[in-house]
């Protein structure tokens, strides 16, 4: 018998050559996969430990924490605020998080945080400064662009006027259009972009309390105890330590204060002339003043 013999496979000229070429193409590329692979962990772990080091070098660490715009908060507060510290390493401040944990207080309206190489830290806050307390679903306070900043507590300031007859929907929680400094690009402000007084009520509150912002003007917002709003009538005032109405409305307040300015001057040198508890400014054609009633002994009031 004869044995079968196995069929010849046939290769074309050069096909091994060119299966060796493309196994050392493949084998080429993977080693190649790998060097890189190899070379960016190790240059990771390069950069991770110069980093290590250069964060944990004393050469770094914060000896001067420079602080200004403070008014009515601490050193103190702020820095724990901030949660930095001397001796921290200045290049391990995550100066962006700070400013964030800072204008997270209620009292900071805007801040800056740098550093000074090699050993130094700087932080500059705005405070807001307020204006009026305002009685909503509970007492809050607002600042001088007529914002509500956050809720009146037994720490904060008493001697603001206080404001009833607004709406919480009349107000914008704090946020500026602008920067409170433009100059800076770093400053952060919170809040929305809504800068704008949103009612014709708050609109008049805010007429009033900028007017009594000026020291020497005849209704200064340290003489204000209250200031009722009549959606329809328009403004109250509650005014002077023996408390006096004085009823304003809407519109004219410059001119307004002018007259009461004039009549508390000729009452002041008219020595007969009554004293009065109220006095209504609303028409300015038409001015009332009512004049105080004293008790007699049986309980009756006469008009003086």
């Amino acid at each position: 018998m004869f044995k079968r013999e196995k069929p010849r496979k046939n290769y074309r000229k050069g096909a091994k050559r060119r299966q060796h070429f493309a196994f050392l193409r493949r084998f080429m590329i993977g080693f190649n996969v790998v060097a890189g692979l190899a070379a960016l962990i190790a240059i990771s772990c390069f950069f991770i430990l110069i980093h290590d080091v250069i964060t944990q070098c004393d050469y770094f660490k914060a000896k001067s924490l420079k602080i200004e715009g403070m008014q009515r908060l601490t050193t103190k507060q702020i820095l724990q605020q901030a949660r930095v510290r001397e001796g921290m390493n200045v290049l391990a401040v995550n100066l962006s998080m700070v400013r964030k944990r800072l204008i997270a207080h209620p009292w900071i309206a805007a801040a800056e945080v740098r550093r000074e190489i090699p050993s130094g830290l700087y932080i500059r806050i705005k405070e807001h400064s307020p204006l009026a307390i305002v009685n909503l679903d509970r007492k809050y306070i607002i600042n001088e662009q007529g914002q509500i900043f956050k809720k009146w507590t037994a720490s904060d300031p008493d001697n603001l006027p206080l404001i009833n007859g607004l709406q919480l929907a009349d107000f914008s929680v704090h946020g500026k259009t602008t920067d409170p400094f433009p100059q800076r690009s770093a400053w952060q402000v919170k809040g929305s972009q809504n800068n704008h007084l949103n009612t014709r009520p708050l609109e008049a509150v805010m007429q009033v309390l900028i007017l009594g912002k000026q020291t020497r003007g005849i209704l200064p917002n340290r003489k204000i105890k209250q200031i009722r709003v009549d959606r329809e009538i328009g403004i109250t005032l509650q005014a002077f330590k023996q408390i006096k109405t004085i009823v304003l409305g809407y519109h004219n307040y410059p001119l307004k204060y002018a007259m009461l300015k004039n009549i508390l001057r000729y009452r002041k040198q008219k020595r007969n002339f009554p004293d009065f508890d109220r006095i209504d400014l609303n028409n300015i054609n038409r001015i009332v003043v009512n004049p105080v009633r004293l008790k007699t002994p049986g309980g009756d009031q006469k008009e003086v």
